[in-house]
Formats: C-alpha cells, sequence, structure tokens
C-alpha cells in the first residue's frame, strides 16, 4: 500500500513595512518591492494604516479628517488601534499564515513616533494598545525612510495638488522636524529590525539600496535559522 503523502505546513509569509515622515517615498517604494517580489514569483500584498480594512479605512477618514486630533491625543490613540485591530485580525494575520508577504505603510512604529514621542502619549497607554491589538506580531523588517524635512513637505505638496493637507501634513515645521529626528532614533535603537534608507534620491536608487538591504536581511536571517 502507497504511503500516504505528508502535508507540510506551509511557509509563513514575511511582514515588510515602511515608515518615515510626510513625503518620504512610502507608498512610491512599497509599491516597487511588490513588483520586485512579484517577478521573483513571491506572493506579496501592499496595505496601509490607518486602514487596510473596510472597518479600518473608515476610522482612517475620521482620523486624517483631523477629528481625531480633537479627541486629544488619548483618545486618537484608541482610535488607531481599533483600526489597527481591524487590520490585523482580517488582512495581515490571514494573508502571513497564507505564506503571502505583507508590504504595509505604516505599522505600530507610526505609534510610538506620532503618538508616543510627539503626542506625548503616556508609555504605558501606547504598550497596552499594541499588547492589545498586535500581541507578539511585529514587522521582519522595517524600512525607515529618511528625507530632509523640506524635501519631503515639497513632495507632499506636489502630490496632493490643489487638495488641502490632511491632518498630519497640516503641522508646522517643528512638528515635522521633531518626527524626523524620532525616527532616526528609532532605526539606532533597533538595528536588527528596522533600515535606515537615505530616501533623498532619485526613485530607483532607493528601491535599490531597499533590494540590497532586504536581501542581506533575509541572508543574515537564513544564517541564523540554519545554526539554530
Amino acid at each position: 500500500m502507497a504511503k500516504a503523502a505528508v502535508k507540510r505546513p506551509s511557509l509563513r509569509g514575511r511582514f515588510i513595512t515602511f515608515e518615515g515622515g510626510e513625503g518620504s517615498g512610502k507608498s512610491t517604494q512599497i509599491r516597487r518591492l511588490a513588483e520586485r517580489l512579484d517577478a521573483a514569483k513571491l506572493r506579496a500584498i501592499v496595505t496601509r494604516e490607518p486602514g487596510g480594512s473596510p472597518g479600518a479605512e473608515i476610522i482612517r477618514h475620521l482620523l486624517l479628517s483631523g477629528m481625531g486630533k480633537l479627541l486629544g491625543p488619548d483618545a486618537e490613540t484608541l482610535l488607531f488601534a481599533a483600526a489597527r485591530d481591524d487590520h490585523v485580525r482580517t488582512v495581515i494575520l490571514p494573508a502571513l499564515d497564507q505564506g503571502t508577504w505583507v508590504l504595509c505603510d505604516r505599522f505600530f512604529d507610526s505609534t510610538r513616533v506620532y503618538q508616543g514621542r510627539l503626542g506625548q502619549v503616556p508609555p504605558g497607554l501606547v504598550s497596552a494598545m499594541q499588547r492589545v491589538t498586535i500581541g507578539e506580531l511585529k514587522p521582519d523588517l522595517t524600512f525607515i525612510l529618511d528625507v530632509p524635512v523640506e524635501v519631503g513637505l515639497k513632495r507632499a505638496a506636489a502630490r496632493r495638488g490643489s487638495a488641502a493637507p490632511d491632518r498630519f501634513e497640516s503641522e508646522d515645521i517643528q512638528f515635522h522636524q521633531d518626527l524626523r529626528e524620532a525616527y532616526r532614533q528609532l532605526a539606532a535603537e533597533d538595528p536588527e529590525r528596522c533600515v535606515l534608507i537615505d530616501a533623498n534620491a532619485d526613485a530607483d536608487r532607493v528601491a535599490k539600496r531597499i533590494w540590497t538591504a532586504l536581501r542581506k536581511h533575509l541572508h543574515a536571517a537564513f544564517a541564523v535559522a540554519s545554526t539554530a
């Protein structure tokens, strides 16, 4: 009698996030990376925060309209957490479990930086919301795109055209300078996960830097796994 075929468990997908200030080029570079992975025959989806799922997109509209700011920083953090909870449960985890790579425009690092470090929301509240919404989930790799504030704001203005700036684009120049510094500090504090990318260059050059960093990170991860 022939032996029944052994069903091998599927490999978990990789979770890659992109962070950075306004106009840093995250959307462009996520699209570029998705195209590169597709050419390499790797399944990948592109998503974003706040948003990424039907429920979270509704909350995104409230947040970017400035409604969350009117409610205060703690309440705004709770809105971000509610959006993330829906996004993780309905989109991110199912995709990873199916072996699909997930490329996400912002994730919990944005809450840590925007609401935590700049909004001065108590660290305990930020940590509690992280435990509730994502548990042990964290990105395998985070690219932090770094550009001078003036360059980023100029890009953001060109992107939106005649539309009004959103909740965060409308903050003053000091906010954006503090934001850039907070992200740079984050990269320094967690170098195994976070890669600071000089994004003050043309899109092709930045995409090449990201691809090189991704290959280097995966090579290191596989080397560690093989010796475990």
